[in-house]
């Protein structure tokens, strides 16, 4: 017969268990305050034709980047692939290989990160 677990052990996994399931969602929290607090900077920082995002309409991220943009009303210029065949073309010629990309002051950026655009603007603290 296999000896039980020890208390220390039990103890351990438990801890383990705990910061496993619990740890994600306040990193997850942490990273979109993080984000959140860019917001206004780069608000500020970004001028009209700094930040281009090459879209398509079924894509869930891209609707969550074009959220976070309007939300701290990010100056940008929106590039749907699926539906403009300019838009296929510049986003090819970029490598563009998945979407939401974002070129943001000639930077190509494949997925969307506050805190690479707040970088590419030269947002200080970013």
């Amino acid at each position: 017969m296999k000896p039980p677990i020890s208390r220390r052990d039990g103890l351990v996994l438990a801890a383990i268990a705990v910061l496993a399931l619990g740890l994600p969602p306040l990193l997850r929290e942490y990273s979109a305050r993080s984000e959140d607090a860019l917001g206004p900077r780069i608000a500020a920082a970004a001028l009209a034709g700094d930040i281009v995002m090459f879209t398509t309409t079924d894509c869930p991220y891209c609707a969550q980047a074009r959220d976070w943009l309007r939300r701290h009303r990010v100056a940008h210029a929106e590039c749907p692939t699926d539906t403009r065949a300019d838009c296929a073309e510049r986003f090819a010629a970029l490598g563009g290989r998945g979407v939401p990309t974002l070129q943001v002051r000639g930077q190509v950026q494949m997925g969307f990160s506050a805190a690479r655009v707040a970088a590419a603007l030269g947002v200080e603290g970013s």
